[in-house]
C-alpha cells in the first residue's frame, strides 16, 4: 500500500485538507483583528469535510482500484469547486469587507490537493493499466 507513490500523494493530499480545520482561511482587520476558519463559515467547513472524508478514504481503497481512482477524480473535482469559492470571495469581498481582509497561504491547499489527487487518479489508472496487461499474458499462455 504505502510503497505506490499514489498512496503519497493521497496521503500528502489529505493532511493538507485536514489541516484546513485548525487554519484560518483570512483575517479580517477594522475595529481590531479578526480571524476567520475554516471551520467558522459552514460552507467551507462542508467542503472541508468532504474532500478530507473522499481522500481518506482513497487512501484505504487501494484493492478497489477503479473505485479509488472514481473517487480521486471526485475528490479533485470538489476541491477545484472549493478553490472556485475561495477565490470568488477573495476577488469579490463584500462591500464592509473591501480592503480590510487578507488571506491566509491556506488558501491556496485546496487546489494544491486538487493536483495531488489527479496525480493520485494518473498513477492508478496507469496500475490498474498494468494490471490488466499482465491478466491478459497470463490467460494466453495458459491456453498456448
Amino acid at each position: 500500500m504505502w510503497q505506490r507513490i499514489q498512496t503519497l500523494y493521497l496521503a500528502i493530499a489529505t493532511i493538507l485538507i485536514g489541516s484546513l480545520f485548525f487554519s484560518k482561511v483570512a483575517t479580517i482587520f477594522g475595529d481590531g483583528e479578526e480571524a476567520l476558519y475554516y471551520t467558522e463559515y459552514i460552507p467551507y467547513m462542508l467542503f472541508v469535510l468532504m474532500t478530507f472524508l473522499t481522500n481518506f478514504i482513497c487512501l484505504f481503497l487501494f484493492k478497489v482500484r477503479l473505485v479509488q481512482m472514481r473517487l480521486c477524480v471526485i475528490g479533485a473535482i470538489v476541491l477545484l469547486a472549493f478553490q472556485i469559492w475561495i477565490g470568488v470571495d477573495y476577488f469579490f469581498p463584500g462591500d464592509e469587507l473591501k480592503g480590510n481582509i487578507v488571506y491566509s497561504f491556506t488558501a491556496i491547499f485546496p487546489i494544491i490537493a486538487a493536483i495531488l489527487d489527479i496525480l493520485a487518479a494518473r498513477n492508478i489508472f496507469l496500475d490498474e493499466a498494468m494490471v490488466q496487461s499482465a491478466s491478459r499474458l497470463r490467460a494466453s499462455r495458459k491456453r498456448h
